[in-house]
């Protein structure tokens, strides 16, 4: 039919017409919305997994890429087909509330901490986040939080919660939160010669770090699960099931798994499948 798939970052404002418009509905142009989490677009993934979903489905993909809080409010309001996200309590509570009908889990990476290469709190010669974020908070080091309702900044807050509290940035001038991305948090914390917490994946893809570098990983608190949900079409009847369930059956498939485990930057893997048939 001359159509060939393809992979559209959407503007936030844009989504709400791409979900709602008389041309979502119709059938020669076969397409889906799917919210996702900042990282699996900007460490290249969806960049590179939609093509190929594309060219087996026929099915186009719009994406809106946010933090995923933000990503499941979508959800809840019912302006997009699927959720791509990495917040576990949000996603169940999500489900939980009717919002979504499947959700699977797909794959994990890990997040890593990083900091200045001269290491102003001295933490990276520790694999304990926890106990990295307490010399920090001493040392009244500069950290650079998400602050945008994400599943880092969820990630950030259990990590502060063990370690006795969140700091407050009016008081703890030390801590600052950009309500940004996480390649705009990386970039403030270049700049300002900061800390922060990031998912491996949009790091290693992130090109401006200046003198930052990894300071902390490999500690099992870092473990970050990601997990696709459909909408629920019982609750919004415009949610396209049937092509929505396709996309999340393509990337729990064989196929689907080995096409995330091939996805490569300077010769690392940077996701790895983790879907388990129930």
């Amino acid at each position: 039919m001359g159509f060939s798939p393809v992979y559209r970052l959407l503007l936030l404002g844009s989504l709400l017409f791409a979900a709602t418009s008389p041309a979502a509905g119709a059938q020669d142009y076969p397409f889906i919305t799917v919210a996702s989490t900042t990282s699996t677009e900007q460490s290249g993934l969806l960049g590179y997994l939609i093509p190929a979903f594309g060219q087996t489905s026929g099915i186009d993909v719009y994406v809106v890429a946010v933090g995923t809080g933000e990503a499941l409010e979508i959800g809840e309001r019912g302006e997009c087909d699927v959720v791509l996200v990495h917040d576990k309590i949000r996603e169940l509570q999500f489900m939980r509330n009717g919002f979504g009908s499947v959700r699977r889990e797909v794959m994990y990476n890990d997040f890593v901490l990083v900091g200045p290469k001269d290491d102003p709190a001295k933490i990276d010669t520790t694999h304990d986040a926890v106990a990295a974020l307490h010399k920090i908070a001493a040392a009244k080091a500069r950290f650079i939080g998400r602050g945008d309702l994400s599943g880092t900044e969820a990630a950030e807050e259990r990590l502060w919660a063990e370690d006795g509290g969140l700091p407050i940035a009016a008081r703890d001038l030390w801590y600052v939160k950009t309500g940004g991305s996480m390649e705009q948090t990386l970039a403030a914390a270049a700049s300002s010669n900061g800390y922060a917490l990031t998912d491996r994946a949009t790091w290693v893809h992130f090109r401006d770090r200046g003198e930052l570098k990894i300071v902390v990983e490999d500690d099992p608190r870092l473990f970050n699960q990601y997990a696709v949900i459909l909408v629920n079409p019982a609750r919004y009847p415009q949610i396209k099931a049937q092509m929505g369930m396709a996309f999340i059956d393509w990337l729990t498939s064989p196929a689907g798994q080995a096409q995330i485990a091939s996805y490569r930057v300077e010769d690392q893997q940077l996701f790895f499948p983790d879907y388990v048939e129930p």
